[in-house]
């Protein structure tokens, strides 16, 4: 994402498969979906502990990062975004964002990690991607996640995890073979319980309230239902009938029908979008139930109000493949709200504020 000072215009984030993996490393400030995460600061690493859902207390995994440096300050010329979420589909409980974290990590143009000169995106196939920065290098990693590992495997000593529940995942997904120093079998690079990785790519929206013909078009429905209401011929309709339709009609003109119905019609518009980041502007909301005020969020524990900065569209949980029989990942929009003032925190990184809306159930 291209850096901005520019607050409250909407980029919209699409996601992509046909990018060469490599080009989504570290080095590379990418923004992209699943996998496992491409670090800003490569040490130190957040603690495993403070990606445990609070939920379950099972850890979090990746799901999306959001490369998005500022201006305003030097210490913002790279920053980027990190969204970790359950896979437990049973802590995915309607309007509560405790299975989700989010983390901010922000890094000078000069730093004790990157070149100060943009990397060449030219990579041979015979290319060791091991030379370039990457947190690897600072710590061990979890083979299952790709977040820090503080525990390794007690047999072949080499390979790490940061819980005993990936490690455990991690035996019967394929360590097992080949655990044995004497295998000669590969680790596989990606673990089966990642999310599929995906290139995240932005543009400005562009939109204006006349693009959405949907729009129109209720108004047209709702005008042609009130002169059908108004008709002789309906005057003989029994009387029931009649006051249902009209409770109906009522209903639709709720603030929750407004709501959905102006969601729908801008999202119609680009209906493949995965991301809308508009840092200081407002969610594109879903429904008029479970919307936070004010007070309902935090402010950065620095003492700066947090504000609004992108949102996670429902449209992902298509590239996700997360159906499933028995219970399934969901939301309406997961909302990201960091600090205002962008805090200075060296090379940690900073957890910030996760709202999550979902639909309201007379939409499902």
């Amino acid at each position: 994402m291209a850096s901005t000072t520019q607050e409250c215009c909407v980029k919209l984030g699409f996601a992509e498969d046909d990018q060469d993996p490599r080009l989504l490393c570290s080095h590379f400030f990418p923004s992209k979906i699943g996998g496992k995460p491409s670090w800003l600061s490569l040490s130190p690493l957040p603690e495993p502990d403070v990606l445990r859902c609070l939920k379950c207390n099972g850890m979090t995994i990746f799901l999306m990062q959001v490369y998005a440096p500022l201006q305003m300050r030097d210490d913002t010329f790279h920053r980027t975004l990190f969204l970790f979420v359950c896979p437990n589909a049973s802590c995915c409980d309607a309007g509560n964002a405790a299975n989700f974290k989010l983390f901010r990590s922000q890094l000078s143009l000069v730093n004790s990690f990157y070149s100060k000169d943009p990397p060449s995106e030219e990579i041979s196939k015979e290319e060791d991607l091991n030379k370039f920065p990457h947190a690897g290098h600072y710590h061990t990693l979890c083979q299952v996640c790709g977040i820090k590992g503080n525990k390794k495997c007690s047999q072949c000593k080499k390979t790490y995890y940061c819980s005993k529940e990936h490690q455990v995942y991690d035996w019967k997904d394929g360590h097992k073979k080949s655990c044995s120093q004497d295998s000669q079998l590969e680790e596989k690079n990606v673990s089966s319980l990642l999310f599929k990785e995906f290139d995240l790519v932005t543009e400005d929206e562009e939109y204006t309230e006349g693009d959405s013909n949907n729009s129109k078009s209720d108004e047209e429905r709702l005008l042609e239902y009130e002169q059908l209401m108004r008709s002789p011929q309906l005057q003989g309709l029994d009387e029931k009938y009649q006051a249902e339709d009209l409770e109906q009609s009522a209903k639709a003109e709720t603030e929750d029908d407004k709501l959905f119905l102006k969601f729908k019609n801008r999202v119609d518009y680009e209906p493949t979008q995965v991301l809308r980041y508009s840092r200081g502007g407002e969610p594109l909301w879903v429904s008029a139930y479970n919307k936070p005020s004010p007070e309902d969020i935090p402010n950065c524990s620095c003492g700066a109000p947090r504000i609004f900065e992108f949102q996670v569209m429902p449209q992902l949980l298509n590239f996700l493949s997360v159906d499933r029989l028995d219970a399934s990942l969901d939301w309406g929009i997961v909302c990201a709200y960091t600090c205002k003032d962008n805090c200075a925190i060296s090379n940690s990184y900073k957890e910030e504020f996760v709202w999550k809306q979902d639909f309201h159930n007379t939409r499902l």
